[in-house]
């Protein structure tokens, strides 16, 4: 078991994702300084309301970005595997900030192409029913579930569950079936709303052939 400090959000961070976080709080403000100037990573566990803290992703601090004068900061970090929960502390003994003991388990990011292929088919058909195109999705070879994983309706419990698979293509298959299970309603949802949109609106329909 290790120990780490731990920075609890109402967020799942997958590993491999990139985030940026505003730093605020003297605590948090604590945590950072510790891991930058210590070269020491943190970890966070996914915090919400009736849910146990039992799994996280550990995060490294990529860049701060910018420093203000009340030591409030803008910074750039990213997940790096992901660990279970063994023992929470609310404070850490001599600091601010939360900590933990933690197992690190095992996660990899080898993508089999074949279900990349199929899940960024997918994607795109998803994208194109909603008429979403501000969104860059990567090649086949370069695509990883986690760059898309909070863009494609995951529930919370969804996330969470995909945050516990070790294996990316275990998480391309979760991804697929996922939408091949949404992508009914959207397209169902679709064609209510462009129903709707006809109301109060002159109709071209062309009377079938008797």
């Amino acid at each position: 078991m290790d120990k780490i400090a731990l920075f609890p959000l109402s967020l799942v961070v997958f590993p491999g994702e990139e985030l940026r976080l505003h730093i605020f709080e003297p605590r948090y403000k604590q945590l950072i300084h510790d891991c930058t100037t210590g070269k020491t990573t943190f970890g966070i566990p996914p915090y919400f309301e009736g849910k146990d803290l039992r799994f996280g992703t550990e995060i490294e601090v990529t860049e701060i970005v910018k420093k203000y004068d009340d030591g409030q900061m803008d910074i750039k970090a990213k997940g790096i595997g992901w660990f279970e929960i063994d023992a929470f502390y609310r404070v850490m003994h001599g600091k601010l900030y939360p900590g933990g003991t933690i197992k690190r388990l095992p996660w990899d990011d080898e993508s089999d192409i074949v279900y990349a292929q199929k899940l960024v088919t997918l994607i795109h058909e998803l994208y194109r029913t909603m008429n979403i195109t501000n969104i860059n999705i990567a090649s086949i070879e370069k695509f990883r579930s986690y760059q898309l994983g909070h863009k494609l309706g995951l529930s919370i419990d969804q996330e969470l569950e995909m945050l516990m698979i070790p294996e990316e293509s275990e998480r391309q298959l979760f991804l697929i079936s996922h939408l091949e299970n949404l992508l009914p309603l959207v397209k169902q949802a679709e064609t209510l709303r462009k129903r709707a949109e006809l109301n109060g609106h002159f109709q071209n329909i062309i009377p079938p052939k008797l």
